[in-house]
């Protein structure tokens, strides 16, 4: 007797399973059951599992009998005269939708050809098997599939037009960039995800060889001349907010200038764009720091004494400011009321972003690389046909990888742009190499992709022939302008007294413990000590009983809250979050005693 479960349940048992499931299988063809059931058995545990509930993926597989697909040429034809639907062809249990349990006990064919009479299921296209993003992969097939996942990835992290109405929109961090191309090498998908309306990428003349060891470990070596001619150029835009919110008591904020006498005026080089309104002009070139829309608000607590005070002094001044690593233009400025009716401001800033040494770029094949280099078009190699690549990738990125489809790509781009034909490189069933070798041949290359190259410093020929094409490659988001960061001194925290965390706060940049080691293996032991000095204190400690004493800097005295004011205190240096440490123990009834001994 075989176990039955129904969504997990356990339901009863059946004497013959295979009769079970052929029967659930013809009551869903026909429409007694519903059609998101699924059935498969475990031959492990020897049950069988019917799967009704929701959460499942699942999809839609063409039925074979006898090594033959149900669909036929007639209803390939029905179909594309819109005679038939595809709701009728599942109805007619010509294409039925499986789950992952279903899938263990089918055979699924690629191929049509390579179908026997122990395959049960089709692919209705060999792309079906992988989604959207790793259908853009050219030449999917013949790379690992490591690779087309990390490719998949870095298309969604690219730079591109992806919005027509850009100008009135106010999406938090979006970049653009300026001169996005169609690919020269492309998949079906990028036709069925309308690609050429929202563009994400340049065609680019690659070059596969070393520069002077500017491109290892993934570096890439970029021509200053692509660069000054636009390519890669790009716009980034953030948009800040300002609110007039309302508080208990009938107070509100005030949207203007801030008066110098108010709590926390800056200077008057900060407010130096505001308008009469108190918010910024449109095309103000704006520098970090600087307010943006002017803002003053009541004060905070009614309890203390001072804020009794009437009119501008009690007033604080709250008003909206760039943060203090971004810089840029004022592209617009919207003026707005929120939800509550309260008086709303939008202020969208655009930074023109040149590519730099430290952005990052990668091809579609999850080869990615930031700039190592970038060299005047005079230095760079060049061709005996006098073409100057625009990028120079590392060969060594090529054979651990086994980016295959990344080389057939080149070669691919090589063969489109002398022919003027886009390439199609849709997994599975691409335009073959050979052919691709065939038509380079034709166009008056070596077959291979290969060129004679001269170096653009000497002038002398390259004894090696160099791999030369055209690739489409994409920028990424990852800017060095987003992420640089430094500090020598600034803020820190109020609890722990150690330099704030994260770039946004003007952090400082912690030094782990692989990198204290680093320090102790080259014998820095100063440069150790001044690391970890970022919270150094001095504390006075009572030498009686070994607790922190206090200093009391009005009369100039030292006492301990325990021995009283005649007990003998001495100073010590500590980081302060170990102090911290000692009263978090003192509050869990725990004496800490301090064994203080003189420096010998």
């Amino acid at each position: 007797m075989t176990g039955v479960f129904l969504n997990g349940k356990y339901i009863g048992e059946h004497q013959n399973y295979k009769a079970l499931m052929e029967q659930v299988k013809e009551m869903r063809m026909k429409g007694a059951l519903p059609i998101e059931t699924n059935v498969s058995y475990n031959d492990k545990e020897d049950s069988v599992a019917i799967s009704t509930d929701k959460g499942r993926a699942r999809r839609p597989l063409l039925i074979v009998k006898n090594g033959k697909p149900l669909l036929t040429d007639e209803h390939i034809t029905r179909l594309q005269n819109g005679e038939l639907k595809w709701d009728e062809l599942v109805k007619e249990g010509i294409v039925e939708y499986l789950d992952a349990d279903e899938e263990e006990n089918s055979l699924i064919g690629v191929f049509e050809d390579e179908l026997t009479p122990a395959h049960t299921h089709l692919e209705l296209s060999p792309t079906v098997i992988m989604g959207p993003q790793a259908n853009m992969v050219p030449y999917a097939g013949h790379s690992l599939s490591f690779r087309i996942t990390l490719g998949s990835k870095m298309i969604k992290q690219s730079l591109g037009m992806y919005a027509a109405n850009l100008p009135i929109r106010a999406d938090t961090d979006v970049s653009i960039i300026h001169y996005p191309q169609v690919p020269i090498v492309k998949t079906l998908m990028y036709d069925l995800v309308k690609f050429e309306s929202h563009p994400a990428g340049q065609n680019i003349t690659i070059a596969i060889m070393p520069y002077s060891g500017y491109n290892m470990e993934d570096a890439v070596v970029i021509n200053r001349a692509s660069i000054d001619r636009g390519l890669f150029r790009a716009t980034t835009f953030r948009p800040y907010k300002c609110e007039e919110l309302k508080y208990p008591g009938g107070q509100t904020d005030l949207i203007a200038i801030p008066d110098k006498e108010i709590k926390g005026y800056r200077n008057e080089h900060a407010y130096r764009y505001l308008e009469e309104d108190g918010i910024i002009a449109p095309e103000s070139v704006t520098e970090p720091n600087d307010v943006i829309v002017g803002k003053v608000s009541p004060p905070r607590f009614l309890a203390s004494l001072e804020e009794f005070r009437v009119g501008t002094e009690a007033q604080r001044e709250t008003s909206t400011t760039i943060t203090n690593a971004e810089e840029g233009v004022v592209d617009s400025v919207m003026l707005s009321e929120s939800e509550e009716g309260n008086k709303f401001v939008k202020v969208k800033i655009r930074d023109q972003r040149i590519p730099e040494l430290g952005d990052k770029f990668a091809s579609r094949h999850g080869q990615k690389g930031v700039i190592g280099l970038i060299v005047p078009e005079e230095d760079m190699p060049f061709t005996a046909n006098g073409i100057v690549p625009d990028i120079i990738f590392s060969p060594h990125g090529i054979p651990s990888r086994m980016t295959v489809g990344h080389l057939i790509e080149i070669i691919g781009g090589k063969v489109g742009a002398m022919t003027g034909k886009t390439i199609d490189a849709t997994a599975f069933q691409e335009v073959p190499e050979m052919e691709l070798r065939k038509m380079l041949f034709e166009s008056g290359f070596k077959e291979d992709g290969s060129e004679t190259v001269f170096d653009g410093r000497t002038g002398e020929e390259l004894k090696a022939r160099i791999f030369v094409g055209s690739q489409y490659y994409y920028r990424l988001k990852h800017m060095v302008a987003n992420k640089m960061h430094a500090r020598s001194r600034g803020p820190v925290q109020l609890l722990t007294r150690q330099p704030t965390e994260g770039r946004a706060k003007e952090g400082g940049l912690r030094l782990g413990e692989m990198e204290k080691d680093c320090f102790v293996a080259h014998g820095a032991a100063l440069l150790l000590k001044e690391r970890f000095d970022s919270d150094r204190t001095i504390q006075p400690v009572c030498k009686n009983c070994g607790l922190l004493a206090v200093y009391n800097q009005f009369k100039n005295k030292e006492m301990c809250p325990v021995c009283g004011e005649s007990a003998p205190v001495t100073y010590i240096e500590l980081s302060y979050a170990f102090k911290l440490l000692l009263d978090e123990l003192k509050s869990m009834c725990i004496y800490p005693k301090l064994n203080v001994k003189p420096k010998y």
